[in-house]
């Protein structure tokens, strides 16, 4: 049960009071009375505007289902976009403008590179993320089947020379392809050295070459006769030859390389939203200490390894000196945002003075805010942003107007921490159809703070469902990959931001590769995000990051962007097109395959939520594939299956018999999981079982799709029988 403390008209949640008073606060200059008049005065002027934003959805919810539904048999697309203009749905293109945000750091504006996301309630987690900054691509490579086990070469038992050998073979031909010899190759270089500034590489036959281009070399670390270390850099990142002839790799290697050590995840976004499960002030705090942790440098972890407990903790910086010989130094972490969540959800940490309890997206915003104050604070060596800035990613907004409540929320926010104007920056999602229809506009409404637009393929399908109801039973999820509205998405995110100027001044985003164990295939197919345009690309590991970042030094996305800014085109037919099919397009087989699929993924992903309070895992699916899930994940199954339902593809009695013979599926793949709660012994009263039904049958009915509702109402449920059983 809450405890909470009467502060003026507010009732807050003790333990986020004792938060803020003992850790928050501390050192800040702000003082805990006027802080808390502050928030009350904020959450008393937004919460109305917010109200009715939210009700505005729902308003053109109602419509677009009374449009869909009397136009079912008879759609005219002339007839459908003059209808969404009228009802505001669509708006018209604002005219030409370019952003003006300022004080933003490189790893941004300038550095193209992989981005992780990661939940900031595992501090374990967290600081792994921050510390992907850097990473070893021989790790990467041996550790995933980006190098296959063919010819002897197997990843099981100790360490496999035949595999080792493989690695290496394919680092040096990535030296090969990012720092190129002068008629030579990294493969037969014996020494590295510096002499002159220059870099200076002998080879097998005693010749020597240097680098095709003197400029990549950006340094060094130890003698200049043996360097430990030699760092080159190419396409705005660095990687680092890691020389050590006394090192198990090293002594084998003719140069005495032991690593390639890659910049790879250049930002992370620590989540709020999405991978994480905070349902009150207990969670939240977590929440909230964790990204005070990163801000202030001071987050560790500690964890059991071979019968040892081992203390993580944030890398310092990296030390090198130039070409010439002087001293410098770079980032050894990533530049971080923090994701809070969207405008619809509320929170029991804080009531307000009519006993509601407050949008969780406000306390976010402030809380986030103030942790980040800290960052700033720290003049000679800032935890994160050397320019300034604290970076947050709001997502789940609705259209302009939206983004423009986000930015008067951010003000105020400002105004409440002693934050000069725009020290707040935005990092806008593109993943609700509203927006991404109006998203020169949504952009425009935030255009002083935002470093930051990203495509989030699974949030946006679901909404593309649910938005879309009525209309006729959706394609298969497979297939909607290859819609025609989903192309014309991705290509109108970049071409969007392009024509806003945000090139060499924000980050235009791509989405999650989702399967952390597909190392080969991401290699192969991930760097088609970047072709589009886009500076970075959403990776689920560190390992993920350091390969994904080969894709960086193999495309150059400054000419990409470039060539985009001449091929600016308009895109919103097609994203308007719904992707229905007529009823009777798949066989009972094709059907019952799709119905299983969804409930499998749905089961696996809630039963972890609502009973142990994990929001992100990589979870089985029916093939037994591990799978990234999250809240976007869930919101696309839950609604496909509503929409079925509510077409007649699938019964409600077909769905619930698929269910429960998943749920026995999920449970057999959880078996050796620590803490899992069965839920085939008992499906009535199974509360993860519940909620699960509840999101499919429901699930119609639910605010925009979203799965939030009854996933927080379900591991509250949970949480109280936990405790009454402890």
């Amino acid at each position: 049960m809450a405890n909470y403390r009467k502060i003026g008209h507010l009732q807050v949640d003790e333990a986020l009071h004792q938060f803020l008073q003992k850790e928050a606060l501390t050192g800040t200059g702000l003082e805990e009375k006027a802080f808390w008049n502050g928030l009350e005065k904020l959450i008393e002027e937004l919460t109305p505007e917010n109200k009715k934003l939210l009700a505005k959805r729902e308003e053109l919810q109602r419509v677009l289902d009374q449009f869909h539904s009397e136009h079912r048999d008879g759609f005219s697309f002339e007839a459908y976009k003059r209808f969404l203009l009228d009802i505001g749905y669509l708006q018209p293109e604002p005219g030409e403008f370019q952003i003006s945000t300022k004080n933003v750091d490189d790893e941004i504006a300038l550095q193209a590179g992989p981005q992780l996301v990661v939940p900031v309630n595992n501090s374990r987690y967290s600081i792994n993320a921050a510390n992907a900054r850097w990473g070893s691509l021989y790790d990467a490579l041996y550790g995933t089947d980006a190098i296959s086990v063919e010819d002897g070469a197997e990843r099981s038992g100790g360490y496999n020379p035949v595999r080792g050998y493989k690695v290496i073979d394919f680092a040096k031909g990535f030296l090969d392809q990012a720092a190129a010899l002068d008629g030579a190759s990294h493969k037969e270089a014996v020494r590295y050295s510096v002499k002159e500034g220059s870099l200076v590489i002998t080879l097998k036959d005693g010749s020597s070459s240097k680098l095709k281009n003197p400029e990549a070399f950006a340094g060094y670390r130890g003698d200049t006769d043996l360097p430990d270390a030699v760092l080159l850099k190419h396409h705005g990142l660095h990687f680092e030859i890691q020389i050590d002839r006394a090192s198990d790799i090293g002594k084998s290697d003719p140069a005495g390389i032991k690593d390639i050590l890659m910049e790879a995840a250049v930002t992370v976004i620590m989540d709020c939203e999405d991978s994480v499960a905070a349902v009150d002030a207990e969670d939240k705090v977590l929440v909230y200490r964790n990204w005070l942790g990163l801000m202030k440098g001071e987050l560790s972890a500690d964890f059991s390894k071979g019968g040892k407990i081992i203390t993580r903790k944030l890398n310092g910086v990296r030390h090198y000196h130039d070409p010439e010989g002087n001293h410098f130094s770079l980032p050894g972490r990533s530049l971080l945002f923090v994701r809070n969540v969207g405008h619809l959800m509320t929170n029991p940490a804080v009531l307000d003075k009519e006993g509601n309890e407050v949008h969780e997206g406000i306390l976010d915003a402030v809380f986030t805010g103030l942790a980040g104050k800290h960052s700033l604070l720290q003049k000679e060596d800032p935890s994160n942003s050397r320019k300034g800035s604290i970076y947050i990613v709001k997502p789940k907004m609705h259209g302009p107007e939206e983004a423009a409540f986000a930015g008067k929320l951010f003000d105020r926010t400002e105004d409440l921490l002693g934050l000069e104007r725009n020290t707040l920056k935005i990092g806008l999602m593109d993943e609700e159809r509203r927006t991404s229809l109006n998203l020169k506009g949504c952009i425009r409404a935030v255009k002083d703070r935002i470093v930051f637009i990203n495509t989030g393929f699974l949030d946006r399908t679901g909404d593309e469902i649910h938005s879309s109801m009525e209309a006729g039973p959706m394609v298969r999820k497979g297939e909607m990959k290859k819609s025609s509205w989903l192309q014309a998405y991705e290509e109108s995110n970049v071409s969007a931001g392009l024509s806003a100027g945000f090139s060499g001044r924000a980050q235009i985003g791509k989405g999650m590769w989702a399967m952390p164990d597909k190392m080969k295939e991401m290699l192969e197919q991930k760097g088609a995000q970047l072709m589009t345009g886009a500076n970075t690309a959403w990776v689920p590991s560190p390992s993920a990051a350091v390969l994904h970042a080969l894709h960086y030094h193999q495309i150059n996305v400054k000419e990409i962007q470039q060539k985009g800014l001449q091929l600016q085109a308009q895109y919103r037919d097609e994203m308007l097109s719904i992707p229905v099919v007529p009823h009777g397009s798949w066989s009972p087989e094709e059907i019952q395959q799709e119905i299983e699929n969804n409930a499998q993924g749905i089961l696996g992903y809630v039963v972890r939520w609502v009973e142990q309070g994990i929001g992100c895992s990589k979870v089985p699916d029916i093939h037994d594939v591990g799978l990234m899930e999250d809240r976007a994940t869930l919101r696309i199954s839950s609604q496909h299956l509503a929409n079925w339902i509510h077409h007649d593809v699938a019964s409600k009695e077909q769905v619930m018999d698929a269910l429960q013979k998943m749920a026995r599926v999920v449970d057999a793949q959880n078996e050796n999981e620590p803490g899992y709660k069965r839920m085939s012994d008992d499906f009535s009263t199974s509360v993860a079982f519940q909620a699960a039904c509840e999101l499919i049958f429901e699930g119609k009915s639910q605010p925009n799709g979203y799965t939030e509702p009854i996933l927080h109402k379900r591991r509250l449920e949970a949480k109280s029988k936990q405790a009454v059983r402890h």
